[in-house]
């Protein structure tokens, strides 16, 4: 919060994130200096989750999470989720998994990541 927000702004010459990439950056560094990432890495474009990892990743998320969940769960999901019930096999998995890490009223701090403008629920961003 101390940062001050010009310092935030995207410009010709700061793309976003910058100060993150920046502090990641040993370029400025004596010419010895091994990089903590890649240039290329370092300052790519920020992409969606299912475009910076491939589809071919995403696809076997879903094909797992389809060897874990049936569609007897799907049809019948637990009662304590309430009326928050996963829509898909993925996100079903998913909130498997989290419940099994942590207490139930934990979910109800989870917020939806989805845009409110944007309908799509699929858990990968696709």
């Amino acid at each position: 919060m101390n940062i001050d927000p010009q310092e935030k702004m995207i410009t010709k010459e700061r793309i976003e994130k910058y100060i993150l990439r920046k502090a990641f950056d040993v370029s400025t560094l004596e010419a010895d200096a091994k990089p903590y990432l890649p240039e290329h890495i370092l300052f790519r474009q920020k992409e969606q989750f299912s475009d910076g990892v491939g589809y071919g990743w995403i696809d076997a998320l879903k094909d797992n999470a389809a060897l874990h969940v049936t569609d007897e769960m799907m049809k019948n999901p637990k009662p304590e989720w309430g009326a928050d019930i996963p829509d898909s096999k993925e996100a079903y998995w998913y909130r498997l998994m989290f419940d099994e890490h942590f207490p139930p009223y934990c979910a109800e701090t989870v917020s939806r990541w989805t845009p409110t403008w944007y309908k799509n629920t699929d858990p990968s961003g696709r």
